[in-house]
């Protein structure tokens, strides 16, 4: 018994290192342009291991006594990731106050994991009426509590005067990962953390041939997402959603071709064009 709790232990302390060991940090992100851009460069700083600069995106209001009890509260965190929503703004006695609702989840250095939710304040004191030394946008305050709720669905609705969120439609967000997931190494469209800009999005109504004329009509979802652009053109690949056969991404049937050249000069006069086969492509 005494061996195998030895042994159990072991492999604990084992997984705990190597979990420790092969987080990599995150590149570095200091964005003080708008709400955000600092709560997450403030969890970039901690994702790092970079107290200082944490501490210092707090205004006056610090969130912590001091500086060394702040750096304490997080020496067994190894990673955290963010997600923020639409930020409400109101204007105060020479400031405007950013509400942010915002959700984290802390991956501890034992593995362990842990979900918190709630709003964010940033202030930014009018440029205008500053004197030296300048102070740019600084959180004023975060009010956040845990949550047993899945990471992705605990951002909170909304924070102070921000705009109602828009209902959630859960086929573009999985056309969204899965344009993110395949082609994040030849689109220069998706972010580096996986972000992408709206799609082109289209409501297509059909009939089955198999179906009779009387039954009522089937959707299709059609997403053409941008992927990139080259000297003359661009390029985009398309995701259809039926009910039937779910989500696919869609590949076009591109001609292969037999071109001859007059004097088989290619910037000469063109004598000839044969299609000799197709191949298919996923971006148009």
């Amino acid at each position: 018994m005494r061996t195998a709790f030895c042994t159990t232990a072991f492999s604990l302390l084992a997984a705990t290192a190597s979990f420790a060991q092969t987080v990599e940090p995150p590149a570095y992100l200091d964005d003080r342009s708008d709400a955000a851009g600092i709560v997450k460069s403030f969890y970039n700083a901690i994702d790092r291991g970079e107290f200082a600069r944490a501490w210092d995106y707090f205004g006056e209001r610090k969130p912590s006594k001091d500086f060394a009890s702040f750096a304490k509260g997080y020496e067994n965190t190894a990673a955290v990731q963010v997600v923020t929503g639409e930020p409400g703004a109101e204007g105060a006695a020479g400031s405007t106050f950013f509400s942010l609702p915002v959700a984290i989840l802390a991956t501890n250095k034992d593995g362990s994991e842990q979900v918190f939710a709630g709003c964010y304040t940033a202030r930014l004191v009018n440029p205008q009426i500053q004197e030296p030394p300048f102070r740019g946008l600084t959180i004023e305050r975060a009010e956040l509590q845990p949550s047993e709720q899945p990471f992705e669905d605990k951002l909170p609705a909304r924070c102070g005067d921000g705009p109602a969120p828009e209902p959630r439609d859960a086929v573009l967000e999985q056309a969204r990962k899965a344009f993110a997931a395949l082609h994040a190494s030849e689109c220069s469209a998706i972010r580096p953390d996986g972000s992408t800009d709206a799609p082109e999005n289209y409501t297509i109504p059909f009939r089955y041939t198999s179906g009779a004329e009387d039954d009522p009509e089937s959707t299709a979802r059609l997403f053409r997402f941008y992927c990139g652009a080259g000297a003359y053109n661009e390029s985009h690949v398309y995701y259809l959603h039926t009910e039937v056969e779910g989500l696919r991404e869609l590949h076009f049937a591109t001609p292969e071709l037999d071109i001859r050249y007059e004097n088989d000069d290619s910037d000469g006069k063109v004598e000839s064009m044969t299609i000799i086969g197709y191949a298919p492509t996923m971006r148009w």
